[in-house]
């Protein structure tokens, strides 16, 4: 049987993801409240409960019609996609009879008119693997995390240049705190906003107030800021997510000028302490822009010696008819119906 719920049912919602035993924060409904308001869609919990298999999915229901490359062009609430909410996702499944959970939801999908599914799996938990028969699974690139076995292993999976970082912070004196109060989401969201400035980042990553409060107040047990101060002045932050012995980190900015104090390097690992302490299991870092092994990848592996994890994304086309003649609409003849390199293609921002 398939259940559908929205962030009206808040309570059930909760209750069901919290019954499965691999769970991280991405499923709750805290987290995805946050993202409704910045503009993502609808949350929706889908839960299926047979004999021999149960799972939940949470996905943000998107009206095409809002996308801004369509603009006046499409009816409004006549085409629907969904996404994966920001950050990680996808089927949560136990059992291994998985042929009627997906075939009810194809079915329900393709009856409620939705064109296309774009998924990003979770790296830690591997759930792409009991999905792969259903959607077109695509390897991205590898992402890295940190083992909070004990501060002994923790130091030593750190590499000797970001150790002398992190002693360099010491010295200098750099200090590390962590809370959750309103004063310091403004801190964060001025210096996230200044590091976005300066990244050149997509109007997307830009977060608004009711953001931040959002996150204060949906999840006030699972989320805080961890900051770093040099003389008086907060010059890094991270929003850290914690959830099911997980920690993860979420969002994070500094200031430029501080940056050759190293203040980044011993908030991560501060705050890596602190997960040890407080009986969290590892701490997600994630990977570089776009899968990319680039220098905030290279940042992020300096903090962790082992092995690393890959990141896949899952995409599914469930009304190829509808999806042609989006991607027709956009590009013209150029356009592909099949899944090509961006998706889903119609909206590719070109």
């Amino acid at each position: 049987m398939l259940r559908i719920y929205s962030l009206g049912q808040r309570e059930d919602w909760d209750k069901i993801v919290k019954s499965f035993s691999n769970y991280d924060i991405y499923w709750l409904s805290g987290y995805v409240e946050a993202f409704k308001l910045h503009g993502d869609g609808e949350p929706l919990l889908f839960f299926c409960e047979e004999e021999e298999v149960r799972g939940i999915h949470v996905v943000m229901k998107r009206d095409v019609a809002d996308d801004p490359h369509f603009a006046g062009k499409l009816e409004k609430r006549k085409y629907f996609d969904f996404s994966t909410p920001y950050g990680y996702g996808g089927w949560l499944i136990e059992g291994e009879k998985t042929e009627g959970l997906f075939r009810d939801y194809a079915r329900w999908c393709q009856e409620s008119g939705m064109i296309s599914e774009f998924v990003r799996f979770h790296p830690m938990i591997k759930n792409m693997e009991p999905c792969e028969k259903f959607y077109d699974v695509v390897e991205l690139g590898e992402v890295v995390h940190m083992e909070l076995t004990s501060p002994e292993i923790i130091w030593e999976n750190i590499v000797g240049k970001n150790r002398n970082m992190i002693r360099k912070a010491k010295k200098s004196g750099v200090k590390i705190y962590n809370g959750r109060y309103p004063e310091i989401y403004e801190i964060f969201q001025a210096i996230y906003n200044r590091t976005m400035d300066k990244d050149k980042a997509a109007d997307y990553y830009y977060f608004g107030k009711k953001f931040y409060e959002s996150i204060l107040e949906d999840i006030p047990w699972n989320a805080q800021v961890f900051y770093a101060v040099k003389e008086g002045t907060v010059v890094s932050a991270a929003i850290m997510l914690t959830a099911n012995g997980r920690m993860n980190y979420h969002l994070s900015g500094s200031i430029q000028e501080y940056s050759s104090f190293a203040p980044t390097n011993l908030l991560l690992y501060e705050a890596a302490l602190w997960g040890y302490a407080n009986g969290y299991k590892t701490l997600y870092l994630g990977g570089g822009v776009g899968a990319r092994k680039d220098g905030l990848f290279k940042f992020k592996r300096s903090f962790y010696k082992g092995e690393l994890n890959k990141f896949y994304i899952g995409r599914k086309i469930y009304d190829s008819e509808t999806y042609a003649m989006l991607s027709h609409k956009r590009f013209g003849e150029m356009a592909g119906a099949g899944y090509g390199e961006f998706f889903p293609k119609y909206r590719e921002d070109k």
